[in-house]
């Protein structure tokens, strides 16, 4: 099965939901849940006072959760992520999607949750949106989150450059407006394909028939022609318009307040939805947006240094860097050279990075008290450093020059010296301690 019921039921066995029944408000209290179970349970809320609607969140919030939703296990989440973008393949077709059992016209019938003190408005969260390719004619999928203006129309966040706005800047030029779908509650495969930037031209929906083993299916929507996802539980068409814009402004991953943008506006058509719909929730920049957006780059990092670099043991986008803009590299060394052309590499491979630290394959790099002491025992300032100035960074950082999308980065070798006495490094250990159990000793 690859919806989105599907694997609610597979972490309900796994007892990692946890169901509210009690009647819970769309401003503030379902955010608020979601931020005290941050990093442990998803949760389904089944009683919401604005809206007919179920809501699930914090789906993938954590790398257990985020392995299962990838048909994998922590160890192996990269190497299932790589070969999915490698064996990517389109879903087979079929005539008619579970969402066509309902039909409206009122994007309000939808719980969309007001997360912020002081964010714009509510938003949709989890959306996914569809477009073709005005190159190729092949569909392209990517997430883009909305907040509701009214009945029928949405502002749409859309980063310049990006596949979707380059679709939409075709469609301008020739004076139209830009047909997509958009999707809400789907399989997390399908969200997880749709957060990672594939190549242009890619479509990321192959990736996620991929990821689940072939077994995807799309149906096409009467009006836009667009496929999606036959198991969506809320599917909305209609367009991007190409002469208005609206002002917002959101909380990002790294739980700050973007600045205020206008943004293009989104008119709908038709919105479509199943019996005892689910709507899906993401809670801007805490535990599952960051692994949704960070953890396809943390695979995609993986690839690039274990294939320049047989030293490489593994990358991981740290938690305190918000899983965006901090990695830490664990490798094999070999040579004094290693580290700095890693930390290069790294850079290379993901532009929003502003910290890439190097460790021995002795420290855990999932540990932040285990890469500080590696820089408190084999790190020396003056030599192991790495400055970058005035070089391409994220328009997220606050610290950053938004505006020009510079920012300074900081490459850190905090790897044993091999010029140097290896003992000296060495962790001790006191044997057998594994096998040590406290309350023989302590009754």
């Amino acid at each position: 099965m690859t919806d989105l019921r599907n694997y609610i039921s597979q972490i309900k066995k796994s007892k990692e939901l946890k169901v509210v029944k009690t009647k819970v408000s769309t401003k503030y209290e379902i955010a608020g849940i979601t931020a005290k179970v941050d990093g442990l349970d998803a949760v389904l809320f089944e009683n919401i006072k604005e809206s007919n609607f179920r809501l699930v969140a914090n789906l993938v919030g954590t790398r257990k959760r985020f392995a299962l939703a990838v048909g994998g296990t922590e160890n192996n989440i990269h190497e299932k992520v790589i070969s999915a973008i490698k064996k990517a393949k389109p879903p087979k077709l079929i005539s008619s999607g579970k969402f066509m059992e309902n039909k409206s016209k009122n994007l309000l019938s939808m719980p969309i949750v007001t997360h912020f003190e002081k964010e714009s408005g509510p938003f949709i969260t989890s959306s996914i949106a569809y477009a073709k390719n005005p190159e190729t004619g092949k569909q392209n999928s990517s997430f883009h989150r909305l907040m509701p203006i009214d009945k029928t129309h949405f502002s749409i966040r859309m980063v310049e450059g990006r596949h979707l706005h380059r679709c939409f800047v075709d469609a301008k030029e020739h004076d139209e407006d830009l047909k997509i779908a958009i999707t809400v509650g789907v399989h997390p495969a399908i969200s997880i394909a749709g957060a990672y930037q594939a190549e242009w031209g890619k479509d990321e929906i192959n990736i996620a028939n991929s990821l689940l083993n072939g077994k995807l299916t799309l149906a096409k929507l009467p009006s836009s022609e667009l496929n999606v996802p036959s198991g969506a539980e809320i599917v909305m068409e209609g367009k991007i318009l190409r002469d208005k814009t609206h002002p917002e402004w959101m909380v990002e991953m790294l739980q700050t307040y973007d600045h205020k943008r206008s943004q293009p506006v989104f008119e709908l058509e038709n919105l479509y939805f199943r019996n005892n719909p689910i709507f899906h929730d993401v809670l801007s920049g805490y535990s599952e947006h960051r692994l949704l957006m960070g953890m396809p780059i943390e695979s995609k990092i993986n690839g690039e240094l274990k294939k320049s670099f047989s030293q490489t043991q593994q990358v991981s986008m740290t938690n305190g860097g918000c899983n965006w803009l901090h990695a830490v590299v664990q490798i094999k060394k070999k040579n004094e050279s290693d580290p700095k052309k890693i930390i290069q590499k790294t850079f290379d491979s993901h532009r929003s990075l502003k910290q890439v630290t190097v460790v021995d394959d002795d420290i855990d790099p999932n540990n932040a008290e285990s890469v500080e002491y590696a820089m408190a025992t084999r790190f020396q300032a003056d030599k192991d450093l790495v400055i970058l100035k005035n070089v391409r960074g994220s328009s997220l950082d606050p610290s950053s020059n938004q505006q020009k999308l510079q920012t300074a980065k900081m490459g850190i070798d905090a790897t044993r010296s091999l010029s140097k006495r290896s003992e000296g490094f060495e962790l001790a250990q006191i044997p057998k301690i594994n096998t040590i159990k406290l309350e023989k000793y302590f009754k």
